[in-house]
């Protein structure tokens, strides 16, 4: 059984840039091709950027200069001028291109395969997981930790371009004057410097937010999940209560996040320009003594001006390694997580005959629970039987439907399906032989057919043959277009009693061996119910029924009754013998035919009413 491991907080501060660079070569060699191509592109405008500082001054020296002490421009001195810029700039705009496109087929590459495999993930899992893991938090794995984890890709090629641009350009200076490119160079220490502290700073902030974003997503889910009970429960101003605390800390730490970049951004911009200050103040003196030419100053002043926004790309990589790093750690946990189920390779049985289900000495326990739910329970489920499980609230009925479907896996003892233990099935032959209908009904945002089909291929009368046996054919023709109507998300245009019948029919169209119905028809009215358990008993020549039940219609039907009391079978036999020899199943079924002849004359009350 897995236990759910604590959500992953951010590393030590001075691991991040370690870790941050891990996360970057993780990346880079899941998508090499793309990435590469944006290197390619932005050491192109690197050199091209590079490039147009000399021939400014190159242009300086050999055509402006001259024009000014001639005091006339020549035809071929501005074709000269316009030639030498314009093929600069068309391999600048062919390295930008290059740089952004594949930077981004990158990044998103990414994203889609980390989602891809966020997603496989959760459907793996065992639902003993996912019960240890709230549904926003999930969502917010999936979503906006991929995206914080793999954004760090729309800088890093332009920041790579960078690192080549400045080896040029520092060579470049070094050529023109050594003692101007130390005074020059001296500036790029600092802005290291004031990145490698921008990015500490930033990094509990990052953090932070990005650990609210999640519990923001979090309370939204759980309000659109119960805005029914919000409601019917007056809970709305409560609720808006817990959700604006939420996001006004989330505000708080955004704002806390961009009053950082705030802080360090202007001084980050501004070493740079005192960088090209110096080099203008130093070169003027320079100049002064006869020891630099004009043009040489103007090379060095607008490399280094030049140099002022791409050096910034290294800040926004430093600044986006901490997001990167709380994203990559969030979504590990998720693809890091244990508890998986393991698969055998055997197939279940090619035979349309109805399966047995047989728990032998079977003990569960929750996650996070310390006693065990289920105590040593034997239940033999005869092929081409059913069987009605009935007991109180909580004795585990439900629990024990999920371990004979395998949905999780038993602590100790065997579950066996047509007398194979069920670990040694493969993947997807539980499903081929058994089908479950819960008391929850999912609805998909989709039409009746795809519904009860789930996408796969089918004919009309077999969608209306399973729907006849479900009692759902006479609601369903009165639909506006029948089987194409669209029922809205969570099948929200339909009744509850209406979803319990399609997901029946989701079920019954599958022709499957063993049905579990888990209070599967709850929502319907009894004489509905006893319509669509005769439809089950005409249509169960090849097919094993396991209900769990409350209702004596239900009950009466059954083959053999199995009570069950705190996570142990107490008795079983007919309904009859139970009532005789069981004083806890004889309590409870009385107790459920009160409540059903007190319901049935309330109805009749409010018909005469009418």
């Amino acid at each position: 059984m897995s236990v759910a491991a604590p959500v992953p907080r951010a590393p030590a501060t001075g691991a991040v840039l370690r870790r941050g660079l891990g996360v970057i070569w993780s990346g880079i060699r899941t998508e090499p091709r793309p990435f590469a191509v944006a290197v390619v592109g932005s050491v192109l405008w690197a050199a091209a950027t590079v490039a147009t500082a000399g021939a400014v001054g190159w242009l300086t020296d050999h055509v402006i200069e001259p024009s000014v002490q001639a005091r006339a421009v020549t035809a071929a001195g501005l074709w000269t001028i316009i030639g030498v810029l314009v093929a600069i700039l068309a391999v600048n705009v062919l390295g930008v291109i290059l740089r952004r496109v594949y930077a981004t087929i990158a990044g998103f590459n990414l994203q889609a395969r980390y989602r891809r495999g966020v997603t496989r993930q959760y459907l793996r899992l065992p639902l003993a997981w996912h019960h240890a893991h709230p549904s926003g938090r999930l969502l917010s794995n999936a979503h906006s930790d991929v995206e914080a984890t793999w954004q760090v890709f729309n800088p890093l090629p332009m920041a790579l371009g960078v690192i080549f641009m400045l080896v040029i350009a520092g060579g470049m200076m070094i050529v023109v004057d050594p003692f101007l490119a130390f005074v020059g160079l001296l500036v790029f220490p600092g802005l290291f410097a004031a990145n490698l502290v921008f990015q500490r700073a930033m990094s509990p902030r990052i953090t932070r937010a990005q650990e609210l974003r999640a519990e923001v997503a979090q309370v939204a889910h759980e309000s659109f999940e119960a805005g029914l009970v919000v409601k019917a429960m007056g809970r709305e101003d409560e609720e808006t209560a817990r959700f604006r605390g939420r996001t006004l800390e989330l505000r708080d730490s955004l704002v806390e996040v961009g009053r950082t970049r705030g802080t360090f951004e202007p001084v980050i911009e501004a070493i740079p320009t005192l960088g090209t200050l110096a080099v203008l103040g130093v070169g003027t003196w320079q100049v002064s003594r006869g020891d630099l030419g004009a043009a040489e100053v103007v090379q060095m002043a607008y490399l280094f001006s030049i140099l002022a926004f791409p050096v910034r790309a290294l800040g926004w990589v430093l600044a986006e390694l901490p997001r990167s790093v709380v994203g990559y750690d969030r979504v590990q946990h998720v693809l890091r997580a244990q508890g998986g189920m393991s698969y055998g390779h055997h197939a279940a049985a090619h035979t349309a005959a109805p399966a047995s289900s047989h728990l032998d000495h079977v003990t569960y326990t929750h996650a996070g629970e310390t006693s065990p739910t289920i105590h040593d329970v034997v239940l033999d489920v005869p092929a081409g039987s059913t069987t009605a499980l009935v007991g109180p609230t909580g004795s585990g009925k439900s629990t024990l439907t999920n371990l004979a479907l395998r949905l999780v896996d038993v602590d100790s003892g065997t579950a066996r399906l047509d007398g194979r233990d069920v670990r040694e099935l493969g993947r997807g032959e539980i499903p081929r032989v058994a089908t479950l209908v819960p008391q929850q009904t999912f609805m998909f945002d989709d039409t009746v057919r795809g519904n009860v089909t789930l996408g796969e291929e089918a004919t009309d009368d077999s969608v209306w043959a399973a729907l006849r046996v479900a009692q759902a054919e006479g609601f369903v023709a009165q639909l506006p277009d029948g089987l194409d109507t669209m029922i809205g998300e969570r099948g929200g245009s339909l009744s509850g009693g209406q979803r319990q019948r399609i997901a029946l029919a989701r079920a019954v169209w599958r022709s499957p061996r063993l049905l579990v119905l888990d209070d599967a028809t709850s929502a319907v009215d009894p004489s509905v119910e006893q319509a669509i358990l005769a439809g089950l008993r005409e249509a169960s020549d090849g097919m094993t029924v396991l209900v769990v039940a409350y209702r004596m219609a239900t009950i009466t039907l059954a083959d053999q009754v199995v009570y069950v009391e705190h996570g142990r079978v107490v008795d079983r036999g007919s309904h009859e013998e139970l009532v005789g020899r069981c004083q806890g199943y004889a309590d409870l079924v009385h107790a459920y035919a009160r409540e059903a002849a007190e319901r049935a004359a309330v109805e009749r009350h409010e018909e005469e009413a009418r």
